[in-house]
């Protein structure tokens, strides 16, 4: 069984970190918090410690792993430099849920880097991962603590539903704040690229660099991955997941009217609401789950993926779910976790 140890998020208990800090040198696998999500910590140098992490999650070779360190200046013998642009970047948005790719150097083994030049580094933000950095002294690599292409984590009972028994340590530090993975920017390139939206969206990035562009290619089932989540199917449920696009008016008028086919054909199905919705889909007879207001993105992003995980558990043969609309930094990214998670319905649907 899996060891849970909970701490206070906002002031961790020092002996509970010195024992993960202590499991990670020793090459064991530990899962913590960040402020994004729970990450699954391994020793970044250790080969044979990076290998448990992907046996644990079941994660194919060439999807790399972003490696978390205390400082950007520990982030110094990871890589070949750090560009003036990633200093910019740095000392605006880290501590934080940036993920910059830079090229890498001979230190980091090809097991984090799928084999690539680059390497992936972030500087967390939240108190027990900036406490277990600390104490560590080593660079850790953390992918998400879940089952590949399942819901990342935002709680320590999701790690601990997926790989109880699998790992060493969860260090519970309750919910996560963003609930969405991290912004992730290549700098290895000429022109600056966003890999995978995240809470700094592109406006904001651009106004430190303005020359930044967002990528938009999904990655390879086989190939080498630039960044993690690039895959077309990503943080998904066991549950098929339907996704509604477009306007609000349009996407209801579509869910409705799917849902009263699927009923007529006996299926079970769970609707996956926002608050404003939930009142004019409550006569069609089937479960409603409330996600968050469309109106407090925030919210959503914060509880998406426990949200989805609720759905999984209802035994549905399919969760209903409309994008959201609303304008705000972390729209863009809700809408690619909810795409990478669903098939989109079409109007012949």
């Amino acid at each position: 069984m899996t060891d849970v140890q909970r701490v206070d998020p906002a002031d961790p208990d020092a002996r509970v970190i010195a024992h993960a800090a202590e499991l990670l040198r020793a090459g064991r696998v530990v899962a913590f918090p960040t402020e994004t999500v729970y990450g699954l910590g391994a020793h970044a140098l250790d080969r044979a410690a990076i290998l448990k992490v992907f046996a644990a999650k079941e994660r194919p070779a060439n999807d790399p792993l972003i490696v978390h360190v205390a400082t950007l200046d520990a982030a110094t013998p990871l890589v070949e430099d750090i560009p003036p642009v990633a200093r910019l970047l740095a000392a605006r948005f880290w501590p934080g849920p940036l993920t910059m790719v830079l090229k890498r150097s001979a230190q980091v083994p090809d097991e984090v880097t799928a084999g690539l030049a680059t390497v992936a580094i972030r500087v967390p933000s939240h108190p027990v991962a900036r406490a277990l950095l600390e104490e560590a002294r080593i660079p850790v690599a953390a992918p998400s603590a879940n089952l590949f292409s399942r819901p990342s984590p935002t709680r320590a009972a999701h790690v601990l539903a997926d790989l109880n028994g699998r790992i060493d340590l969860i260090v519970d530090g309750g919910a996560t704040e963003v609930g969405l993975e991290s912004t992730v920017i290549d700098l290895s390139g000429r022109v600056p690229t966003i890999l995978r939206p995240g809470a700094i969206d592109l406006d904001a990035l651009r106004q430190v660099i303005p020359d930044v562009i967002s990528g938009r290619a999904a990655g390879s089932p086989t190939a080498a991955m630039a960044s993690p989540g690039m895959l077309p199917k990503h943080y998904s449920p066991r549950t098929p997941v339907l996704l509604y696009e477009g306007d609000r008016e349009s996407a209801l008028v579509q869910m409705k009217r799917d849902t009263e086919q699927r009923i007529s054909r006996g299926e079970s199905i769970v609707v996956l609401s926002y608050t404003e919705d939930v009142t004019e889909l409550r006569n069609l007879g089937v479960r409603i789950l409330d996600l968050a207001p469309e109106s407090n993105p925030v919210a959503v992003a914060a509880r998406l993926y426990a949200a989805l995980r609720e759905c999984d558990e209802l035994g549905a043969a399919a969760i209903l779910v409309r994008t959201i609309t609303t304008r705000h930094p972390l729209t863009g990214a809700i809408q690619d976790r909810l795409r990478r998670a669903a098939t989109v319905a079409t109007p012949d649907t």
